[in-house]
C-alpha cells in the first residue's frame, strides 16, 4: 500500500515536471492542479451551517414551528412505529392547564393504593379576589362538595380550575405531583403553584421571549406522560380508562389539535391557556390503529386565534407525516393497539 502511494506521488511529480515546457501561465496552473490532485490540497467549499433535517416531514414541522413571532415547542411520537419528531422538544414552556393530566394521574394512583376512592368527596376550591403577587398563595374558599370522579371529569373536559385545586389539595400539593412524575422517570416537569395562584399572578413574564421554570414542562416530558398513560405503564387499566376517557370528551380547544384532524380519527386531549400562550397535548388515534402522542406549546404569534391556528396546522402536519412514514414502513398488529377510552 505504501509503495502504491509513493508510485502515485512520483507519477504526479513527473507530470508536474513535464508541464514545465508549457507556457508560463499554463505551466503554473497545470503545476498547481497536479500538485493539488496528488496531495489533496485543493481548496474545498466551506461546510454549510444551514439546518439539515432527516426528512421533508421533519422540515415541514420545523417550518410550522418557526419561532419568529414567539417560541413554539413540539414533540410527537407514533406509538406504533416509535418514530419521534421534536422542535424545541427539550425547552421549558408554561404548562397552564395541561398540567391537570398529571394531577388527575396522581390522584388515580392514590385510588389504586386505597388512600382514596373515585367516590371520595372534596370541596371545590373557589378563588377569592386578591391583588396580584399580594401573597405566596392566592386565597381560596371551600365551595360545592363533589365526588372525585366528577372533579376529574370537569377538570379535564372543561378545564375547571376549582376542581383541579380540590384534587391538588387532596393529594398533598404540587410536590406530590412532581414526585409522581419523577417516579415514572419523567424529568423537566414542575408544578410550583396551585391553579388559583397561577391564574392570579399570570402575565409576570412574556413566555414568547422568557423561559420561566415554574409550572413548566418540556414538550418531550408531556409526550412521555401521554405515552406511559396510553401504554398502561403508569396506572392500572381501570385508572387509565378513567383519565383517557375524560380526555376523549374534552370540550375546550376545538380549534386546536382536533380542528384539522379527519373525522375518522379520534382525539383525546387537554388544553392549556395563559397570557400570550396556548397549548394542547393529547393522543390521536388513527383509523389504522396507530396512536400518536402529541404535545404542542405555542407562545406569541400576535393573538390567541393565531396560536390556535398554528396548533391545528402542526397537529395536521404531524398526522399526515406520520401516516406517510407508516405506509413506507408498515408494522403489523396496529389494530391491536389499546384505545384511549378502553374500547
Amino acid at each position: 500500500m505504501a509503495f502504491s502511494r509513493f508510485s502515485a506521488a512520483l507519477t504526479g511529480i513527473a507530470a508536474a515536471l513535464a508541464a514545465i515546457a508549457a507556457p508560463a501561465g499554463a505551466r503554473e496552473d497545470d503545476l498547481r492542479a497536479t500538485f493539488d490532485s496528488t496531495f489533496g490540497t485543493k481548496a474545498r467549499a466551506p461546510k454549510s451551517f444551514d439546518a439539515v433535517y432527516a426528512s421533508s416531514f421533519q422540515q415541514r414541522i420545523a417550518q410550522l414551528a418557526d419561532p419568529a413571532r414567539g417560541r413554539i415547542g413540539v414533540a410527537a411520537i407514533d406509538l406504533a412505529t416509535g418514530e419521534e419528531v421534536a422542535v424545541l422538544g427539550d425547552q421549558l414552556f408554561p404548562m397552564a392547564s395541561t398540567s391537570k393530566i398529571a394531577v388527575a394521574a396522581t390522584y388515580l394512583e392514590m385510588v389504586e393504593k386505597k388512600k382514596f376512592s373515585l367516590t371520595s368527596e372534596f370541596p371545590l376550591m373557589m378563588p377569592v379576589a386578591s391583588a396580584r403577587f399580594s401573597s405566596p398563595k392566592a386565597p381560596v374558599r371551600a365551595g360545592q362538595v363533589m365526588p372525585a370522579i366528577d372533579l376529574i371529569e370537569i377538570m379535564i373536559t372543561r378545564s375547571s380550575n376549582p376542581a383541579t385545586d380540590a384534587l391538588l389539595a387532596a393529594v398533598g400539593g404540587p410536590a406530590v405531583v412532581n414526585d409522581f412524575m419523577r417516579r415514572k422517570g419523567i424529568k423537566n416537569f414542575s408544578i410550583n403553584r396551585d391553579i388559583a395562584t397561577l391564574v392570579r399572578d399570570d402575565g409576570e413574564f412574556n413566555p414568547a421571549s422568557y423561559v420561566d421554570k415554574r409550572d413548566a414542562a418540556t414538550p418531550r416530558a408531556m409526550v412521555q406522560l401521554l405515552a406511559g398513560l396510553h401504554r398502561g405503564e403508569f396506572l392500572s387499566d381501570e385508572s387509565r380508562q378513567v383519565l383517557l376517557a375524560a380526555m376523549s370528551r374534552t370540550v375546550t380547544g376545538k380549534r386546536r389539535i382536533p380542528a384539522n384532524i379527519p373525522l375518522e380519527a379520534r382525539v383525546s386531549h387537554k388544553t392549556g391557556t395563559l397570557s400570550n400562550t396556548s397549548s394542547d397535548v393529547g393522543l390521536i388515534e388513527c383509523p389504522d390503529g396507530r396512536v400518536i402522542a402529541v404535545a404542542i406549546y405555542v407562545t406569541g404569534q400576535g393573538s390567541k386565534q393565531a396560536r390556535e391556528e398554528r396548533i391545528a396546522a402542526i397537529a395536521r402536519a404531524l398526522y399526515d407525516g406520520f401516516a406517510v412514514r407508516a405506509q413506507s414502513n408498515p408494522v403489523k398488529n396496529w389494530a391491536n393497539a389499546p384505545y384511549g377510552n378502553g374500547g
